[in-house]
């Protein structure tokens, strides 16, 4: 996709979609290349939604960020504009494009250099570029209508104060690193200013005389200006409160209610807001458990790959365990399943299929995800080994390809993407073809082994296309894995053999939430509970669920250990705030048919939603964790609790003090 195509798409997704409109502002981030004041090395990351890391050891803001603030100015043709932080110049490039003229300051030499010089390359005549003390302003050309500082520092500098004009905008974040406010004052007269809180934030903290000292951050003396008062929807929450029904204990809580909303439904979507609360993934199993034993459902699948899945589903389904290369769910983030929350609802389904034994009641648990590229690959050989050995050899020289890429398979999706190598998309999709083509034959055999065998096929071909993609930006690696997930739902209501058959999904809420109701659409992305309810309409019911605060099991970085990590309580002007508000700790609120009609009215308007994944990063929680939604027009019913308790991770796993137990499926083998 060109660069200006990847910008358009920028504009539209990260920054219109989040509620800026002004059309000058928009038409600056489309025509400014992002790309040309990042290091080349970062070149294809310059349109994601995030911030990233520059010379000197600084960072470039993310996109949403930098048009936030520029919007926040309210900018004319004819300002004169003040920046304090160059950076690397994005911003001051995107103010050249609204203001008149943009005066910007940076206390790092190197960073300036190489400012003055992208500025000069690029024809931006209108910014000039002093190397100084950010903190101090520039008085020569002051006073100016706009100023903008692009680090945090401990209030708002005098010096700049005195350089604002009568009527000028200064917007910055104040406060220290972990507790960052963006606010906007406005200067009144000579004498009087007046302010206003936009939000949290996390940016460098500003150097200077008037800022922090070089590598230390003073204790906070708090935000200029006191924030606005934010309405708190207390009749909304008064409403939602009347509307709920309380959840005392969720081993013994009712489900008759919400059976019986979800009444035919073939495909339940059990949602979480986190990757590690044990409230969520306790409910869900009180949930699934009602589901099998008063509703006919038998099967469940979760957000974990196929064939870690099926070692674990043989476990429940009392089946002889098969050797495998590795122990099952140990890739990053063990804990999401690798927990006693899990453990419950696994050795809970295998008592129940000890006791349901006719083939018609068995529960099955299977993987939706296609992250096995290697695992998959090679259960497709040991499959073939055992029922021929001919096309075992032609499956390893077309997955050998892939080899080298085995301890990475990112690495393999970013050579193939630059061009180093030539993608193995015809190999794995001959593969599948062929493996497809023997059904009838494979299939005498043992259907259940070709089942899984073509599955495992299909998460291969699968994960190949998804990693290349990661480096394409946009919707697709994202639309590409949801419709996987989707596909693999189908194939395993089509393996019951039954036209009624049932299953319950387990997943985060932001694949099983309808994504046309929330952000995700304006960025081009769907995901499973939109194309659940687009083939099966009210046969697809949709669980979201919810918390305020607590504690939660998450990483503070991808790849990093598990860490217990508190959740700030939720923002002001979000769906969180608002089931807080109704002082009920845990509830279950039906969306698609509620107690009273007037509820959906009151929700339906677009509002904050927290989402939080493995990662977790509470210093920048309104960038990183929360997006537009419509929630009931998102879910059919929401499960709340007011304060949550994170995931028990097992204790004994791969590579532990402990030795693994053998014979269990989330504790080794």
């Amino acid at each position: 996709m060109p660069a200006s195509a990847r910008r358009e798409l920028m504009v539209e997704t990260q920054i219109r979609a989040r509620g800026i409109h002004d059309p000058r502002v928009l038409a600056a981030m489309r025509e400014v290349p992002r790309e040309a004041f990042l290091p080349p090395a970062l070149e294809p990351l310059a349109y994601e939604d995030r911030a990233l890391p520059i010379e000197a050891n600084q960072t470039i803001s993310q996109p949403y960020i930098v048009a936030l603030m520029i919007d926040a100015l309210g900018l004319r043709a004819d300002d004169d504009v003040l920046e304090v932080g160059t950076g690397s110049g994005y911003a001051a490039a995107v103010l050249a494009r609204v203001a008149r003229r943009v005066y910007t300051i940076e206390r790092i030499p190197e960073l300036a250099e190489l400012a003055r010089t992208r500025f000069a390359e690029l024809g931006y005549a209108t910014i000039e570029v002093k190397c100084d003390d950010g903190t101090l302003g520039w008085p020569e050309h002051a006073p100016y209508s706009a100023i903008v500082v692009t680090a945090g520092g401990p209030s708002v500098p005098r010096a700049l104060l005195a350089q604002l004009a009568i009527g000028g905008r200064l917007v910055m974040p104040v406060g220290p690193s972990r507790a960052q406010q963006l606010v906007r004052v406005t200067r009144i007269n000579q004498t009087e200013v007046q302010g206003e809180n936009l939000g949290e934030v996390m940016f460098v903290p500003l150097i200077g005389k008037h800022g922090w000292a070089e590598q230390v951050e003073s204790r906070v003396q708090g935000p200029l200006i006191p924030a606005r008062p934010v309405s708190r929807g207390a009749l909304v929450a008064k409403l939602v409160a009347e509307c709920a029904e309380p959840i005392t204990r969720i081993e013994d809580a009712s489900m008759a209610s919400l059976l019986e909303q979800i009444g035919d439904a073939r495909v339940v979507l059990l949602g979480e807001a986190t990757h590690g609360t044990s409230e969520f993934y306790r409910m869900r199993t009180r949930i699934t458990q009602q589901l099998i034993l008063r509703a006919g459902f038998t099967a469940v699948a979760v957000e974990a790959d196929w064939p870690d899945a099926a070692v674990v589903d043989r476990y429940v389904r009392n089946a002889p365990p098969r050797p495998t290369l590795s122990a099952p769910l140990i890739r990053f983030p063990a804990w999401m399943w690798r927990n006693r929350e899990t453990q419950a609802l696994v050795e809970w389904l295998r008592a129940y299929n000890l006791e349901h034994a006719s083939p018609e009641r068995v529960v099955t648990f299977a993987g939706l995800d296609l992250y096995s590229l290697f695992v998959s690959a090679d259960e497709v050989v040991q499959y073939l080994d055992r029922v021929d050995p001919i096309a075992a050899r032609a499956a390893r020289a077309r997955y050998g390809r892939l080899t080298p890429w085995q301890n990475d398979p990112a690495a393999y999706g970013h050579a193939a993407h630059l061009g180093r190598m030539q993608s193995c998309e015809t190999e794995v999709v001959e593969m599948l073809r062929d493996l497809l083509a023997s059904r009838l034959e494979y299939a005498l055999h043992d259907g259940e082994a070709y089942f899984d065998a073509a599955q495992n096929a299909r998460v291969v071909a699968g994960a190949e296309h998804f990693y290349r993609a990661m480096f394409h930006g946009g919707p697709t690696a994202w639309n590409l894995r949801d419709q996987h997930m989707f596909d693999t739902l189908r194939a395993i209501l089509a393996q019951r053999g039954d036209p009624d058959a049932k299953v319950v999904v387990w997943a985060h809420n932001s694949h099983v939430g309808d994504a046309a109701a929330t952000e995700m659409a304006a960025r081009g992305e769907h995901n499973l509970g939109q194309l659940c309810r687009t083939e099966l309409g009210r046969g697809a019911f949709l669980v979201g669920f919810g918390m305020d605060h607590g504690v939660v099991a998450a990483a503070h970085e991808w790849g990093e250990p598990m860490d217990r990590m508190l959740v700030r309580p939720a923002r002001a002007e979000s769906y969180e705030r608002l089931c807080h508000e109704a002082a009920v700790p845990a509830f279950l609120l039906a969306l698609r048919d509620p107690v009273r009609g007037e509820l959906r009215d009151e929700l339906i308007e677009r509002r904050l939603e927290r989402a939080i994944g493995v990662v977790y990063h509470p210093e920048r929680e309104l960038q990183s964790h929360y997006f537009q939604a419509s929630l009931p027009a998102q879910f059919d019913a929401y499960v709340w609790f007011d304060e949550t308790t994170p995931i028990d991770p097992l204790p004994r796993r791969i590579g532990g003090v402990e030795e693994p137990a053998p014979d269990h499926p989330l504790l080794g083998q």
